[in-house]
C-alpha cells in the first residue's frame, strides 16, 4: 500500500463530502429565530448560500421602529461569493478523491477550517454593525440600547429573546468538517494499523450518516419540566405539581410547558395561538417517575376524583392498564385526546 495515497474507503468518504456540499446550495445554512409573546409560533430568518428567507419583511417592519437597517439580498456581497466558495470546495473534495493524495486531503481541511473561521467572523461583523447601526431618528430608542443578534446560542433583545443557530445547511458543513478532520488524522496515523484504519474509517461514514440524518430531523423533542421553577406559559404559575405537567412543541421545535392539560387547552383556544403548528405533545405520568408520555402513545382519563392546579380534571397514564386501575379505585373514563383539548 502507497504510504502516500489514501484508500478507497477514504475516497468514499470524500464523495460524499462532495455531494453533501452541493446540497448546502439549496438548504438553509443559518437560522436565526424571535420570540416574544405578540408571535408565540416566533419570527424566522433562514439565511440560504443565496439568500435571506423566513418573515423578512415583517422583521423589516419592527426594526424600522427601533432604527435597525432593513434587510436586503442585494446589500449582501457573501450572497453572490458564497456559492462559488461551497462549489470551489466540493470540486476539491472530488479532486482530492480521484486523486486520492494525502496532501490534497490536508490542503482541503486547512483550507475549509480557514475559510470556516473566516465566515463565522464575517458573520459577526454583520451582526455587530446590523445591531449597532442605528438610526438617531428611530421611533423607539433605548438609550446604551444595541440589538445585535447572538452569533450562537440565546440573547434578550427588549422583550425579543432571540435564538442564533446552524440550520440544515449548516449542520452539512460542520459534519463535513469532522469528517476531514478525522480522514486526516487517520491518514497520518502509524501504516502499519490498516486493519484499525479501515475499522475508523467504516465507523467515520456511519458516523457522518447517523448526524446528517439527525441534522434533517425536527427537533420536537420535548424539553424535561423544572418542578418550582418553570412558569406555565398560559395561566403564569410555577409548575408545583409533577403530575399534571405538560410540554407543547412546534414543528420550530419551540416548547411551551404548562401547569396543567386545562392550561394546554386554554392556550390552544386563545385566537393569537391559532397558527401554532404542533410539533407533538407531552403529558406527565400521573403516577411512577412521572415521565413525559408522547400523546399518542398515553391513555387519558377523566374523572371527578382528579383536581389539578388549575382544576382540570384530567389525568395521563402510559397504559391502558394503569388507566383502568385509576378508574376501577376511584371512578372516571378513558377519554381520547381530542376531548381532552375542547
Amino acid at each position: 500500500m502507497n504510504s502516500n495515497k489514501l484508500n478507497w474507503n477514504s475516497r468514499i468518504v470524500l464523495f460524499l463530502c462532495a455531494i453533501l456540499l452541493i446540497v448546502v446550495l439549496y438548504v438553509p445554512m443559518w437560522s436565526i429565530e424571535l420570540n416574544a409573546p405578540q408571535y408565540p409560533e416566533g419570527l424566522g430568518l433562514s439565511i440560504y448560500a443565496n439568500k435571506i428567507g423566513g418573515n423578512v419583511d415583517i422583521i423589516n417592519g419592527l426594526n424600522h421602529y427601533i432604527g435597525m437597517k432593513t434587510l436586503h439580498e442585494k446589500d449582501f456581497v457573501e450572497f453572490i461569493v458564497l456559492p462559488y466558495f461551497i462549489l470551489f470546495f466540493s470540486i476539491f473534495c472530488l479532486v482530492t478523491a480521484l486523486v486520492a493524495r494525502k496532501k490534497l486531503l490536508y490542503t482541503v481541511l486547512a483550507l475549509f477550517i480557514l475559510f470556516g473561521v473566516l465566515a463565522m467572523a464575517d458573520f459577526w461583523r454583520w451582526e455587530y454593525n446590523y445591531g449597532h447601526d442605528l438610526n438617531p431618528d428611530a421611533a423607539i430608542i433605548v438609550p446604551g440600547m444595541s440589538y445585535q443578534p447572538p452569533l450562537i446560542g440565546y440573547k434578550q433583545l427588549l422583550n425579543f429573546g432571540a435564538y442564533s443557530m446552524p440550520d440544515i445547511g449548516g449542520w452539512i458543513f460542520i459534519l463535513v468538517g469532522l469528517a476531514l478532520l478525522t480522514l486526516s488524522i487517520l491518514a497520518y496515523r502509524n501504516k502499519s494499523k490498516i486493519i484499525t484504519y479501515k475499522k475508523s474509517i467504516h465507523a467515520s461514514v456511519l458516523g457522518l450518516l447517523f448526524l446528517l440524518t439527525n441534522a434533517f430531523a425536527c427537533n420536537t423533542i420535548p424539553n424535561s419540566i423544572k418542578i418550582g421553577k418553570d412558569a406555565c406559559s398560559y395561566c403564569k404559575m410555577t409548575v408545583s405539581d409533577n403530575r399534571f405537567g405538560v410540554v407543547l412543541v412546534t414543528e420550530k421545535g419551540k416548547n411551551f410547558i404548562f401547569d396543567d392539560p386545562q392550561c394546554l387547552a386554554a392556550h390552544l383556544h386563545s385566537p393569537q395561538n391559532s397558527s401554532i403548528k404542533i410539533g407533538g405533545i407531552y403529558f406527565t405520568n400521573f403516577i411512577g417517575s412521572h415521565l413525559l408520555l408522547n400523546a399518542n402513545k398515553a391513555f387519558f382519563v377523566k374523572s371527578i376524583k382528579i383536581h389539578g392546579p388549575m382544576n382540570g380534571s384530567f389525568a395521563v397514564f402510559s397504559n391502558k392498564d394503569s388507566a383502568m386501575r385509576y378508574i376501577f379505585n376511584n371512578t372516571g373514563s378513558i377519554v381520547k385526546l381530542n376531548e381532552l383539548l375542547q
